[in-house]
């Protein structure tokens, strides 16, 4: 039988039809079925840092301030760590503190991490009869000074920077002035490193601000006046800024006579034990923003002010009109 070209056109294209259809659903079923490529799987978080130094410690209870979980002790020297000195101490658990008085003799594990330090395993020892040190000075000549309040001019104060060089702080009048109170064998990261490491920080952060201002200078005053001469500031500023990648173009570490010292910490309510000769240093903490028109416009109380609200107040003062 002989089949008309019509009929074998239409077989030939059904064929290839069912030839093309088939290809199609023999990819389509090969994708489908083929594994899919493994979704990557974030490393895991790298756990905290266990690098924590403990040392035991003997002293006397000199104070318990009164947040329940801040006690100051006279204690021993802590052998390559830190002299002998008055220092205060957190806990993390109040209670190790529940039965303590002043004049009570107490041993205790003081932890150091990387960016803070504590105590606990708080044990009572005793009671030291209140008697005065007959070696203690009594009095040092100190100037009866006005506490400054936000909006109070700041007086002018003799100094020296880390690079041996005398200035005063009306130079700095236009300029927004950040001052910090410091020095430099203290070892608690908590306490003047932590000052360090904030203003550290701050510079970064002002640095890379997209158009900000330029008129600003960082200031870190030793009142350790005895030790920290110019050339120890230096060593102590090249060590901050290597630690912590820091730019010291707006930054000067600072001393000066006792008597200026004191005029200017009690200024702001900052206060530290000091006797001549010793290191013995109990002190709090202040952090001060004075505008361009030299007036005080800030005062930080403590050390746990955060560095971003610090840039935004020296942002703020270098807009004052001198």
């Amino acid at each position: 039988m002989k089949l008309s070209p019509l009929i074998i056109g239409m077989t030939l294209g059904a064929v290839l039809v069912v030839l093309l259809v088939g290809s199609l659903f023999f990819v389509r079923s090969s994708v489908s079925t083929s594994p899919s490529a493994p979704t990557p799987v974030p490393p895991p978080p790298s756990p905290p840092s266990t690098n924590v130094q403990t040392f035991f410690v003997r002293g006397v209870v000199k104070e318990l301030k009164a947040d329940g979980k801040t006690v100051v002790v006279d204690h021993e020297e802590i052998p390559n760590y830190m002299a002998k000195m008055v220092m205060p101490f957190k806990v993390k658990d109040t209670s190790q503190l529940a039965s303590l008085g002043t004049n009570d003799q107490i041993h205790f594990r003081l932890n150091v991490a990387e960016f803070e330090s504590w105590i606990d395993q708080v044990t009572k020892t005793g009671t030291e009869a209140s008697l005065a040190d007959p070696n203690r000075k009594s009095f040092r000549l100190v100037r009866e000074v006005e506490v400054l309040k936000e909006g109070d001019a700041l007086p002018n104060y003799p100094l020296t920077n880390h690079r041996g060089e005398a200035f005063n702080t009306a130079q700095f009048k236009g300029q927004a002035l950040a001052i910090t109170f410091i020095f430099t064998r203290c070892p608690l990261p908590d306490f003047c490193p932590r000052m360090s490491r904030n203003f550290a920080e701050a510079s970064k952060r002002l640095k890379a601000l997209p158009d900000g201002p330029a008129n600003y200078h960082l200031l870190s005053v030793s009142f350790d006046v005895e030790f920290d001469t110019p050339l120890t500031l230096q060593n102590y500023a090249k060590g901050v800024a290597a630690q912590h990648q820091a730019d010291l173009s707006k930054w000067d570490f600072a001393t000066g006579k006792l008597i200026d010292i004191d005029d200017l910490t009690e200024r702001f309510g900052l206060t530290f034990a000091r006797d001549p000769g010793s290191i013995q240093f109990n002190h709090n903490l202040r952090t001060v923003v004075i505008d361009a028109a030299g007036k005080v416009q800030k005062v930080f109380i403590g050390n746990e002010w955060k560095v971003s609200d610090f840039v935004a107040e020296v942002v703020k003062a270098t807009q004052a009109k001198p």
